[in-house]
């Protein structure tokens, strides 16, 4: 844990960004670590930030607001989608909103909003699902497609 506090504080971009991915496989005890690389100055070192939070899952609910703040607000397309993916991961009812809102991104993002909407449900997550079903990425057809299959199977 000492190494992934020392690498998280790097000067190198490479080395915080590896800190982060490396706190993914530490559990919520490195939830810091990780919550700390979503306001990096480097697009890298937030991604993978988002990416180790949404590995430690419910673990790591203390990083909803912060997610949110990436998947609302951050330039890179890349950090949006990866905070709308751990969103998704971590299955807060708080991170909603911004998976939502993600389904008016860019394709990527819209199509791994469709995914991170698997967990809830509702009408606003319905809705969100039949609009992708008319999404003119074909992808984020095929994800909605998938993810409305997988939840009649359910029900």
């Amino acid at each position: 844990m000492a190494d992934v506090a020392a690498a998280a504080d790097d000067t190198e971009p490479e080395v915080r960004a590896r800190a982060a991915e490396l706190a993914a496989f530490l559990g919520p005890s490195a939830v810091e670590f990780a919550l700390r690389a979503l306001g990096d100055r480097d697009h890298r070192v937030v991604e993978a930030g988002c990416f180790a939070l949404g590995e430690i899952g419910s673990g790591a609910t203390v990083a909803v607001e912060a997610l949110g703040t990436v998947g609302r607000e951050h330039a890179d397309p890349l950090c949006r989608e990866a905070a709308v993916a751990a969103l998704g991961a971590i299955g807060d009812p708080a991170g909603l909103p911004t998976i939502l809102a993600g389904g008016a991104d860019k394709p990527a993002v819209r199509r791994r909003a469709v995914l991170a909407l698997a967990p809830f449900d509702g009408p606003e997550v319905d809705a969100a699902l039949e609009r992708a079903l008319a999404d003119r990425d074909w992808q984020v057809r095929q994800a909605a497609e998938d993810l409305s299959g997988a939840r009649s199977l359910r029900e």
